[in-house]
């Protein structure tokens, strides 16, 4: 099993009226809910706890890309990697990742991961989402039924720029390069592993069987709701003929950990209300632009994830019996996670062990309990698939190490 850590970096002082006086979380959120001065401090706690994680033994530290909202505050993880990739010395730090259709020219992110994937050593993995219709398509003005397209051709770009080793010219119909000549280019061969996070469009399973890619479900109405989703993909693997390596395959779950099961709700319930019942709060006209989706996912009924109008009606209860969140104790949380690894056939789990207005200290206690009392009991549930090294990264095995900071001048020999 592959353990990411990931923080969405949420803002957390969204009042308590939010839904009554704003439409969204999202686009249109208010300006004069935010604070610069305290997103100082908001932004050094959350890497104090991506680092925290580095040094608990998580596999990975996860960071995403989101624009204009208040459920999170990254319109650029790669800034937020790069940070990382100087304080973390074990964990992988995955970018899951940059929404591709939104840059131009998309030679950027080429460029920008092959950056991190050779600060890191090696110590990288890759994500290309689409992007919510949110992000780009209202955020940055992309057209829905183009956002696809747009998405597939930036793809092209960055994989040629990665693996082709002599200049070329690239004539996309949204890119047009004369020269694209990547320097530096990337540390891993071919390339870093890429996931591919989907919200349940049925066409990323095909996407990432043809590129073997890891298909990673970001869902927040958790494992029990995501099965029929999970199994369809898995039946689309059988179908292509393709081997059924639980690492091409990885969910996202939001957990809480304490010593009792009492005592994770005494501690955790306020900001698992906080998140589902503020930051989840999107315009549905904002979730789901008109082409954005494509007919075949439509006509399977995967419902955006945005647009469940039951959040604000769910109890401490209907959260932990329903799967949405996995809480309580680590005898609790370890045998709700076997269900979820096996039920879903996952080797990458996603970790929302921070949510909402977590305090720091509340989150370092439910991620150290997590690390020590179950993350070992999960570590080899799948071992007949231990050696598939496909859809991680490959550090190298001297990689530099940053000088501590204030260390003594250097002095040249003679």
């Amino acid at each position: 099993m592959k353990f990411t850590w990931f923080n969405l970096m949420p803002w957390p002082d969204l009042p308590e009226d939010f839904r009554e006086k704003n439409r969204s979380v999202w686009v249109d959120i208010d300006q004069a809910l935010f604070d610069p001065v305290r997103c100082h401090e908001v932004y050094n706690d959350y890497l104090d706890l991506l680092e925290y994680a580095d040094q608990l033994g998580y596999d990975g530290v996860g960071i995403n890309e989101h624009h204009q909202n208040g459920y999170g505050l990254m319109p650029s993880p790669n800034i937020m990697a790069a940070s990382l990739a100087r304080r973390t010395s074990k964990a992988a730090v995955v970018v899951l990742g940059n929404s591709i259709a939104l840059y131009n020219p998309p030679i950027r992110v080429a460029e920008e991961f092959a950056m991190l994937d050779i600060m890191t050593g090696g110590r990288f993995v890759a994500g290309f989402p689409v992007g919510t219709s949110m992000d780009t398509n209202y955020c940055y003005g992309t057209i829905p039924g183009l956002t696809r397209e747009r998405y597939a051709e930036a793809h092209e770009l960055i994989i040629r720029a990665w693996t082709e080793k002599k200049p070329f010219a690239f004539n996309g119909r949204y890119t047009k390069l004369r020269h694209v000549n990547l320097w530096p280019n990337v540390l891993q061969t071919p390339h870093p592993p890429i996931h591919i996070p989907g919200g349940g469009s049925v066409e990323t399973y095909d996407f990432c069987l043809d590129n073997t890619y890891s298909y990673s479900y970001l869902s927040f109405s958790g494992y029990l709701r995501a099965k029929a989703l999970m199994d369809g993909y898995w039946r689309r693997v059988a179908e292509r003929g393709a081997d059924m390596s639980p690492y091409r395959a990885g969910f996202a779950q939001t957990v809480f950990v304490a010593e009792t099961d009492e005592e994770a709700e005494r501690l955790y319930s306020e900001h698992a209300f906080y998140f589902y019942n503020r930051c989840l709060h999107v315009y549905p006209g904002f979730a789901d632009a008109p082409g954005y989706r494509t007919i075949k996912t439509i006509q399977s009924g995967n419902l955006n994830q945005y647009m469940r109008p039951n959040y604000p009606t769910l109890t401490w209860k209907d959260l932990v019996d329903g799967g949405y969140i996995i809480a309580g104790s680590p005898e609790t949380v370890r045998q709700r996670f076997e269900e979820l690894i096996r039920g879903l056939h996952v080797g990458n789990l996603f970790l929302l062990l921070h949510v909402g207005n977590m305090p720091k200290e509340k989150c370092m206690y439910s991620t150290k309990l997590f690390a020590e009392k179950v993350m070992p009991h999960l570590r080899d549930m799948w071992p007949e698939y231990a050696d598939d090294g496909r859809f991680w990264c490959k550090p190298i095995a001297r990689r530099a190490v940053p000088a501590p900071v204030g260390h003594a001048e250097m002095v040249p020999a003679k």
